[in-house]
């Protein structure tokens, strides 16, 4: 049936405007729900899950240079921050290292959810200091998220049971500055500007004897830690990485250790050479730590041969 000329036209118009009016009533009641749901939620969780700082101190460990819970160079099974399993924690962090050639820094932020969950961010730069490399400048964004997957750091003390954690890490490398022509890491032979690291990590520690081991496998293609890329000229599959610490506490405050770890070789142009620091992390509260290492990180390209070693800081601030 046709509609009656200009009367039926406005009438379809006027229907029109009314379901409009219809969805538009029905969007703003679903928002307002949802906003007051939210609030809800929000409340509840105020007066449920609140910062308590109930784990014991030093057992968050400090961020490591990647910008996760760990050591300075390795990734522990640990949980950033000092949240019970009903509560949650953060921090920011900074972290320098300077070798004879080359400086590292990195700052970010990482939250830990109920002892369980921990998620962070960090932004790497790296720079140069001695020609033909003096004006090197590369950036790195580095996103992670961890799961404690099994044991207990703490509580498991009366078995050999470690606490267990897997993790990601998802790099993406922003390019190179102050090499001329070269402006990314596929000009120096790496097959990607990004990639992810997966990492499997058990920690135990024995509280009887005042000591903290670390066992950590990554599966990894990323070149100096990403800053070069990853995959190269050499090799473009994924490679089983190992990764260790040991921490001995002094006191409730001070922990003394070394660590280790293993790089891939995928570059023809960098010949990486495995990692290795001696530290000392100092808790003066549990809202701040500091951590102080002798640094070896190798050569870092055929550019420039010379071994790099040098100092690492890092300063952690939170709850």
């Amino acid at each position: 049936m046709e509609s009656a000329g200009p009367v039926g036209a406005q009438r379809q118009q006027l229907n029109l405007k009314k379901k409009n009016r219809m969805i538009k009533q029905s969007w703003l009641t679903a928002t307002t729900a949802a906003v007051a749901m939210l609030s809800m939620t929000h409340a509840n969780a105020q007066s449920s899950m609140a910062p308590d700082l109930g784990k014991l101190t030093a057992t968050a460990g400090v961020i490591q240079v990647e910008g996760v819970s760990g050591g300075g160079l390795v990734p522990w099974a640990t949980i950033t921050g000092y949240g019970s399993r009903d509560s949650y924690g953060a921090n920011v962090h900074y972290t320098y290292v300077g070798t004879q050639d080359y400086q590292l820094s990195s700052y970010g932020v990482a939250v830990g959810i109920a002892d369980r969950v921990e998620l962070s961010a960090a932004k790497q730069r790296f720079t140069g200091s001695l020609a033909p490399l003096n004006n090197l400048r590369i950036e790195q964004d580095i996103f992670g998220a961890k799961v404690k997957l099994a044991g207990d750091l703490v509580y498991d003390q009366d078995s050999w049971m470690p606490q267990i954690a897997a993790g990601v890490m998802y790099k993406r490398n922003n390019g190179i500055g102050g090499l001329g022509a070269v402006t990314s890491v596929k000009d120096l032979g790496a097959k990607s500007d990004s990639g992810i690291d997966y990492y499997l990590a058990a920690t135990k520690l024995f509280l009887d004897q005042s000591l903290l081991v670390d066992l950590t496998v990554r599966a990894t293609k990323a070149n100096q830690m990403g800053i070069l890329g990853f995959g190269g000229d050499k090799s473009d599959r994924y490679q089983a990485m190992l990764e260790g610490s040991v921490a001995y506490l002094l006191n409730r405050k001070v922990a003394i250790g070394a660590e280790y770890r293993m790089k891939p070789r995928n570059l023809a142009s960098d010949n990486e050479k495995d990692y290795y620091d001696a530290f000392v992390a100092w808790f003066p509260t549990k809202n701040l730590s500091l951590t102080l290492a002798y640094v070896s990180l190798g050569d870092i390209t055929i550019y420039n041969t010379k071994r790099q070693n040098g100092v690492y800081l890092s300063l952690q601030a939170g709850f």
